[in-house]
């Protein structure tokens, strides 16, 4: 186990200027290569001391920025068009990067990293996600994901698309069950 202070918080680890300990891997893949903690040395320690009052100052204001863009954003939804089978059922997912590149064309430009996926989006319909644009500020997306954007559209307007869709097959069913009792019925 290592020692690490935080640099910023971390989420189910901590606040900024926490010591706290965690596994190797976890320090030395994550936390130190994006600069969310420094080893927990006497050095280190020293000058995170001396540091802290900038450091939180600068914290603030990003947070503040974040909280701005947040306002700014709320209610924001996007639109994805996929190609999907009947049921409903994607072919592949969607991933962070999609909602990130729609996002962008929205006027919210954030990374793939930003957007945190409880699970792999797979079927068509309005799915929340939630864009960590600050480690302690976050908003909620609306992605809608449909076939065509006259789908999205429904969709957006709470129509039930399956509804409709059995509908028309129901419809369907009935105009051929006609036809071929009325060639039934020319035959004999």
């Amino acid at each position: 186990m290592i020692n690490v202070i935080l640099m910023q918080r971390v989420e189910k680890l901590g606040q900024m200027g926490d010591t706290v300990t965690v596994k190797p891997g976890y320090a030395r893949n994550f936390l130190l290569p994006s600069g969310r903690a420094i080893r927990a040395t006497e050095v280190n320690l020293k000058k995170f001391e001396q540091d802290r009052a900038q450091l939180e100052a600068q914290n603030l204001k990003r947070r503040e920025e974040a909280e701005r863009v947040a306002e700014r954003m709320e209610g924001l939804t996007v639109v994805l068009i996929r190609s999907a089978g009947e049921s409903g059922a994607l072919y592949g997912s969607v991933s962070g990067r999609d909602i990130a590149d729609a996002t962008k064309d929205a006027g919210l430009t954030i990374t793939r990293e930003q957007v945190i996926l409880e699970q792999p989006i797979k079927t068509l319909g309005l799915t929340t996600v939630r864009i960590a644009l600050h480690p302690e500020v976050s908003i909620p997306v609306v992605v809608n994901i449909a076939r065509t954007p006259e789908e999205a559209d429904k969709q957006m307007r709470g129509e039930d698309l399956r509804a409709e869709q059995e509908a028309e097959e129901a419809s369907l069913e009935a105009e051929l069950a006609a036809e071929l009792s009325e060639l039934g019925a020319a035959s004999e």
